[in-house]
């Protein structure tokens, strides 16, 4: 039990050389704003939103300066504002709830499952108590709750559905593109997601108008022409006039990046999936360890792997953190009393009413997360399930 890992968890690949070469034409010629383009151009930007759209299988697409700032947008474009409740995940992260505290508005968190997903019976509760109409759905950590039963519930009640696809790109549920179930779908490209701008978002809908509130929102003036996968003209008459510029704009230079990189998404994927396949499979049948088992109608991205040890002890968890760390493992945890990098939970977000989450709690008491950065090799994460299941193990039998 002496060898050490050596890798690093938040190094990511590096940017692909056609991306690059992409990225210094655009430099070259010094056209980095969207809207800055020659006659008869399309801009990188343009190009990159009629892409994912089609991509994804929508009619509009919007790229924007960030995932939380899709997010935001999209609440405000389907009308939400300040006062509203707005339901989401109580197992999320904080771009989520501070999107809806960007506009005002008052979240309201749906339990957790054992599979980490929503809670539908907790859902459904929330829908008739709180009497909102709209839900921001997490597929947090990238685990898809039956999406089928979920529109169901939301449809019957009216609550249209925000899709957070932050940890989702490239995933499906029962063969829908994740982030085309709901009205809109919000992306991120921000460096630790599947695709790497540093920072960036997409938005899609088949809404129309609200494809052109969130348009006039991303600080469009009076260019919205120069969307090419967005909203017809005519549907801009009055929101163009009503709609405030909240600029929130992708710029060139980004959208130059990630193109390529789109190209190769569905190879990055599988990559993902087998290193994923990797570790849960070095993991499976660890005393005390709880895999989260992935649905028959989910086809996932398995970018970060996460695992449950639903019967230890404050303790033995930070124990696991860091008997793992001496030899070169990162784990996060979501059960500490304070939140970590990254890692908080609902209790953290003061700017939130504090909310009753008991089965939410139980399960992050217990929940370990890790990255599955694609420049390790499969190899590697042989070695660091065998370093999880044996240091697993040791805190086990110390008990």
């Amino acid at each position: 039990m002496s060898d050490k890992f050596t890798g690093n968890f938040t190094q990511q690949q590096p940017i692909p050389e056609d991306a690059i070469e992409a990225a210094v034409r655009v430099m070259r010629h010094g056209r980095l704003h969207r809207y800055n383009v020659v006659a008869g151009e399309k801009s990188e930007t343009a190009l990159l939103e009629e892409e994912f759209a089609r991509y994804v299988g929508a009619k509009y697409c919007l790229a924007v300066a960030s995932g939380g700032y899709a997010l935001a947008a999209a609440l405000r474009a389907l009308g939400v504002g300040v006062g509203d409740t707005v339901l989401t995940n109580a197992f999320t992260l904080a771009p989520v709830p501070g999107a809806i505290a960007n506009v005002g508005a008052k979240p309201v968190f749906v339990e957790t499952t054992q599979s980490l997903v929503m809670d539908l019976d907790d859902l459904r509760a929330k829908i008739a108590s709180s009497g909102a109409r709209v839900l921001m759905l997490s597929h947090m950590r990238g685990h898809l709750v039956d999406m089928d039963a979920l529109m169901e519930i939301c449809n019957a009640a009216d609550v249209q559905v925000i899709e957070d696809c932050a940890h989702t790109m490239g995933a499906f549920w029962n063969d829908v593109p994740s982030g085309r179930h709901g009205v809109v779908g919000c992306y991120s490209t921000q460096t630790f997601k599947h695709m790497n701008s540093g920072e960036g978002g997409l938005l899609v809908t088949d809404d129309a108008e609200v494809m052109a509130r969130a348009t006039m929102l991303s600080g469009s003036y009076m260019l919205y022409d120069g969307h090419s996968a967005g909203a017809p003209a005519e549907t801009f008459k009055d929101i163009r006039l009503d709609t405030p510029n909240c600029s929130g704009r992708m710029d060139n230079l980004r959208a130059a990046i990630l193109r390529p990189q789109l190209r190769d998404l569905d190879t990055q994927v599988a990559a993902w999936n087998a290193r994923y396949d990797a570790v849960e499979n070095g993991l499976r049948n660890t005393p005390a360890l709880q895999i989260v088992e992935r649905p028959s109608g989910e086809r996932m991205v398995g970018s970060s792997i996460q695992f449950l040890l639903p019967d230890f002890s404050q303790s033995q968890m930070r124990d696991v953190l860091k008997r793992c760390a001496v030899r070169g493992v990162e784990l996060k945890w979501f059960g500490g009393d304070e939140p970590t990098g990254f890692t908080s939970r609902h209790n953290s977000w003061r700017y939130v009413d504090p909310q009753e989450l008991p089965n939410t709690d139980r399960i992050l008491a217990g929940l370990i997360d890790m990255r599955l950065p694609l420049t390790f090799s499969l190899d590697d994460c042989a070695q660091i399930a065998r370093i999880i299941r044996e240091e697993v193990g040791v805190v086990h039998q110390a008990g």
